[in-house]
This record gives C-alpha cells, sequence and structure tokens, in this order.
C-alpha cells in the first residue's frame, strides 16, 4: 500500500459516515468536568469509549489517576522497535459546561446536529473531533501498511477545562512511562479554516480576582454619598491603570522587552481571520506597531473576564460595600508567570491602591512555551503537510490561548508540534460550538499523511 493509499482510506472513514457516527456518540456523553455531578460520565468517556478504540488499534492501555485530578487519564502505548522514533500524542475528553439554553432553537450541546457544512455540539471541536480524528488517522496508516513503522504512546486526560489538575505531577511521576521523542498533538483552531496550521506551543495564562471589600453592607447614597469611599470607582482606577484606554499594558513586567526576529518572520504571512461569523478586529487596540497576528501570537494580552459591585439585577440608591472583577494576562515566552502577581501588587501600591486585594482564580498556571520555528521536525512537519493539501501550512510559534503545553515540553523534555482541526469561529467554550466538515476531512487525510511519513524513515535526526 502507499501513502495516498492511507490519505484515502482516512478520508473514507469521513465520507462512509462512521466519523459522524462516532462522534455523535462520543457528544452526547455529557462529560463537563466542571459539574461534580459529571464524574461517573468522565470515567465512562475513557473505559467505555476510548479504551476499546486504541486496543483495537494494538495498543496497551491502562487507567491512571492521581489525587489532584478532576478525573482518570488513560495511557496507552504500542511499541514497534527500540530503534525507532517514539511520538506522544495527547487529547482530553472533558468539555467545558454545556450552557444549555443559551444553543440556537433546535440545537443541543449533546446532540451532534448538521446544518449545512457544519456539525455542532459540545466537544466536536473542544477537542472529541480533534483526537478522534487524530486515533482514526494512526488506524488508517496500520491497516495501510500493517504497521505504523514508529512507537506511539497516547494520552488522554479528563480536567484541561479545569486547568488539567493533576498531569504536571503525573507527568513528573510516570516521565519513565511517557518517556518520547516528539509530541503531536491537535488542539485549539487553525489560522482561518482554509489554511492547515502548526503551532510549536501556547502562550501562558494567569487568571486572578481584584477586590475590595470596603465594609459590610451598601449606605444610602442620599446619606453617606461623598464621605463613604466607593468600592466600584476604586477597582475601575486600578483597572485602568493596568492597561491604557486602548488595551496597552502598562505594567512593564508583564510584557516581553521586543518581539523576537524569528517570530516576526514566522508571523510575516499570517492574517487571522474568524470567517463570516468571526469578530471585527480593532485596528487601534493593544500593543502600537503590532499586527493583528503578532498582538495575538507574539505579545501578552490583559483581559477583564467579568466584573461585579452592588446588585447589577436590581440597582438601588447605595454606595456599594465591595467590588470585584476577574482579570487574565496571558503572556508569552520571557515572563515570568510567578512574578505577575507581586509585580501587579506592586503597581497598584505605587498608585495608591493598595485597598485593591490580588488572589490567584486557579492554582494551575500554565507557562509560556515556544519550539525553535527553524527546528528540523518542525520543517519536515509543515512539508508533510503542504504534500498532503497542496496547501502552504501556517507556522505559528505559539497558540494564543493556553494548553498544558509547558507539561510536555520541560517535564517530558518533548519538542510540540501542534496540528490543530478547528478554527477562531468555532465557538470553542461558547453556545453552538461547531466543527466545519471540510475541516474534518482534510484533517484525517493530512494526519495520516503525517504519520506515514513518521514511519517512513526519513525523519530528522532525534
Amino acid at each position: 500500500m502507499t501513502r495516498t493509499a492511507a490519505i484515502a482510506h482516512a478520508q473514507d472513514y469521513f465520507d462512509s459516515g462512521r466519523f459522524k457516527d462516532d462522534l455523535a456518540r462520543l457528544v452526547a456523553m455529557p462529560t463537563e468536568s466542571q459539574n461534580p455531578e459529571r464524574a461517573p460520565v468522565l470515567a465512562a468517556y475513557l473505559e467505555t469509549e476510548m479504551r476499546p478504540l486504541l486496543e483495537s488499534l494494538g495498543f496497551e492501555c491502562r487507567i491512571l489517576r492521581h489525587p489532584r485530578a478532576k478525573g482518570p487519564f488513560l495511557f496507552a502505548q504500542r511499541i514497534e522497535g527500540e530503534n525507532l522514533p517514539t511520538i506522544f500524542g495527547y487529547g482530553h475528553g472533558d468539555v467545558i459546561r454545556g450552557l444549555d439554553a443559551q444553543w440556537s432553537e433546535g440545537l443541543s450541546p449533546w446532540t451532534l446536529t448538521e446544518r449545512g457544512d457544519r456539525w455542532y455540539g459540545r466537544g466536536v471541536v473542544d477537542n472529541k473531533g480533534q483526537h478522534v480524528i487524530n486515533i482514526n488517522a494512526l488506524r488508517s496508516v496500520l491497516e495501510s501498511r500493517g504497521k505504523l513503522g514508529f512507537n506511539a504512546k497516547y494520552l488522554i486526560e479528563m480536567g484541561e477545562e479545569c486547568g488539567s489538575p493533576g498531569l504536571r505531577e503525573l507527568c513528573e511521576e510516570e516521565k519513565a512511562l511517557f518517556r518520547s521523542d516528539v509530541l503531536i498533538g491537535s488542539d485549539g483552531p487553525r489560522l482561518n479554516a482554509e489554511r492547515p496550521t502548526v503551532f510549536l506551543g501556547t502562550r501562558g495564562g494567569v487568571t486572578f480576582d481584584l477586590s475590595i471589600v470596603a465594609r459590610e453592607g451598601g449606605h444610602h447614597s442620599g446619606n453617606w454619598g461623598g464621605i463613604l469611599s466607593d468600592p466600584a470607582i476604586q477597582l475601575a482606577h486600578a483597572i485602568a491603570s493596568i492597561a491604557s484606554p486602548s488595551g496597552q499594558i502598562r505594567i512593564h513586567e508583564w510584557v516581553p522587552r521586543e518581539l523576537p526576529p524569528a517570530v516576526r518572520k514566522a508571523l510575516a504571512d499570517c492574517e487571522i481571520d474568524g470567517g463570516p461569523n468571526g469578530p471585527m478586529i480593532d485596528p487601534d487596540w493593544g500593543e502600537p506597531g503590532l499586527s493583528p497576528a503578532e498582538q495575538v501570537f507574539g505579545w501578552c494580552s490583559f483581559d477583564v473576564l467579568a466584573m461585579k459591585s452592588g446588585v447589577p439585577e436590581t440597582p438601588v440608591n447605595a454606595v456599594p460595600p465591595s467590588a470585584w472583577a476577574r482579570c487574565q494576562l496571558r503572556f508569552v515566552v520571557g515572563i515570568d508567570p510567578h512574578e505577575v502577581i507581586p509585580a501587579l501588587r506592586r503597581h497598584l501600591q505605587r498608585q495608591g491602591l493598595g485597598m485593591v486585594e490580588v488572589t490567584l482564580a486557579r492554582d494551575e498556571i500554565f507557562n509560556a512555551t515556544r519550539l525553535d520555528p527553524d527546528d528540523s521536525w518542525v520543517q519536515w512537519a509543515v512539508a508533510s503537510i503542504a504534500r498532503s493539501t497542496n496547501k502552504t501550512p501556517a507556522l505559528l510559534p505559539n497558540l494564543g490561548g493556553s494548553l498544558p503545553n509547558d507539561i510536555f515540553a520541560d517535564i517530558l523534555g518533548l519538542r510540540t508540534i501542534w496540528v490543530p482541526h478547528s478554527y477562531p469561529g468555532c465557538s470553542q467554550h461558547a453556545p453552538d460550538e461547531h466543527l466545519p466538515t471540510a475541516i474534518a476531512r482534510e484533517a484525517l487525510g493530512l494526519m495520516a499523511g503525517l504519520y506515514w511519513d513518521l514511519g517512513d524513515g526519513g525523519t530528522p535526526p532525534l
């Protein structure tokens, strides 16, 4: 059999309707890791779906657990030879909350629904659809050649949407078991729907709360307004001191000294496009002098995710007793994540806003990572995808979002190459999450081509 036959085999999996049937069954499992009541479903996803699938490909499977984790982990491996490269795959079967009532009429997070050229359902892109594409691309190579031609290890977790608690410790404890040469995984979006994409790391993320508690209870604004401090006003000033009216970050420890030339070069031909339903880019927002791609993939961003003071649903004439905001910094390589909160506290003290309390909103902090775009394995992967699709892939130094990539890069010491099977306008983490069918079919073919090339003996030296 040939490379072309393996790609055709993978795309037949889509054309026959089998991929849609398999994905529909997985979407129907409400694997919300943020909902404690779903714990039995998290375990069932691995035991009843992923384990049989991987065992049918000759993988040895075992369930791993860690006290800090939201759910179990499935580890699978297929070892074909001591001198062959070992490729580490990763996916997560948990999903963000379904938000059932907010989906469009006729759609449900737990039912795969086809409308035009899109499939709707929670997890179709984040991340059930993506790891099912990769595993079945492995199947296509195996059934076409009779072997993979490389060693494969796969880890599926069930707590990524909660920040992957326990994953870091598990990788430390199982470093020998997980030992591999290169990670090839799929998560996150492409640069746009039409262009295959490779990204080499992720921005880091720190989520934190700003809060002011001035006193117990509100007090009539006619009697006390003007002589009681207003926490909402103070918090507004605190936020305004962090970023300019155009979103430029004002804390110097939160931004890199410069945009590295290799990053600027890689992003020179990258244009962000969320598709017809994507938001319009605000050209004057953020760091001056950077292109939109450089802003998202090469720089840091600060956002206020939510804020509250008083009772917004039923305002009353009272000076509020407290104010709160949840904020987030996305940061790139060169920013020390452990310095983010101390730097913010020092900044607020300098601004005379020491009354603002700063607390981490979650224990897990993903560090920023970025594999060298000139690495030989990166160039090899880009060439393989170009050969399969007849398109020049976008090469992003890192994803704009955050994944536990630093665990794989820093603890397991892996080169990290991500090939996403989604696009920016897919509504992941929102109602109406969807997967364009054209991306799914193309992804099955390009991953089959990539896995075929891995076993063909022409990979770069390790």
